[in-house]
């Protein structure tokens, strides 16, 4: 979303910057106004990268007490979405989901996302009477659901959910680096750069060398023509 400036306002940009609005509480407080409450965002982390979870998150945000300088979290420094994340968790209320490796293999990407969120919403504290969720598909729960195209960049509770979301799955492939070392899931986070592509091909190598040895030292079960079982080096 671009947000319309004065000629004042266009003068202080540097040559060639377009002002970005950051996402407001309005369709929230529209609802807030009708008498619709709890109001969620919803959101998810993970979908393009080649390794790790989906994981989604759902947001409601108290209107009283919105940390200041929520935004789409891939606006964000690693060390801001750390500090929202824990103002977040602290005024809001939230729920996060993951949906498995297994799960995306099974169910392929997109439904495990749309499953994942939906089961984001469920998990709530309260069920939501609305819920925004960013992209084109509407999830399949009890109450209102409106997609919001960019909604990540223009809905607040969106927002925040995709803050929850991306730093709930970063510090899980944190923990995943650890457990796999040489992929360097701490800093690409699985998704498919350049180093992750290298890593994913050494490691298949050095992997095929080792199991070939394990196999050249390992000793063969064989059989003769009269059934007696007999033991050799392969």
């Amino acid at each position: 979303m671009i947000r319309e400036k004065s000629a004042k306002d266009q003068a202080k940009l540097p040559k060639g910057v377009i002002a970005i609005a950051p996402p407001s509480f309005r369709r929230e407080r529209a609802l807030i106004k009708r008498g619709i409450w709890p109001v969620a965002g919803c959101d998810e982390a993970g979908r393009g990268p080649l390794a790790g979870p989906v994981v989604a998150a759902a947001v409601v945000l108290d209107p009283k007490r919105i940390p200041k300088g929520i935004d789409d979290s891939k606006r964000l420094t690693p060390e801001r979405r750390e500090e929202l994340f824990e103002e977040i968790c602290l005024t809001a209320s939230f729920a996060v989901v993951f949906a498995s490796p297994a799960r995306i293999d099974r169910d392929n990407i997109l439904r495990a996302s749309l499953w994942a969120l939906a089961r984001a919403v469920h998990a709530l504290p309260e069920i939501p009477k609305h819920v925004f969720v960013d992209g084109r598909d509407r999830l399949d729960t009890a109450c209102d659901c409106e997609a919001v195209i960019g909604g990540d960049g223009l809905v607040l509770s969106i927002a925040a959910a995709s803050i929850i979301a991306k730093v709930a799955r970063d510090r899980l492939m944190c923990k995943l680096a650890q457990d796999c070392p040489g992929y360097g899931f701490e800093s690409h986070k699985g998704y498919a750069v350049p180093e992750h592509l290298e890593a994913l091909n050494r490691l298949a190598a050095a992997r095929e060398k080792h199991e070939a040895i394990a196999v050249a030292g390992r000793p063969v079960r064989t059989q003769t023509e009269a059934g007696i079982e007999v033991s050799a080096e392969a």
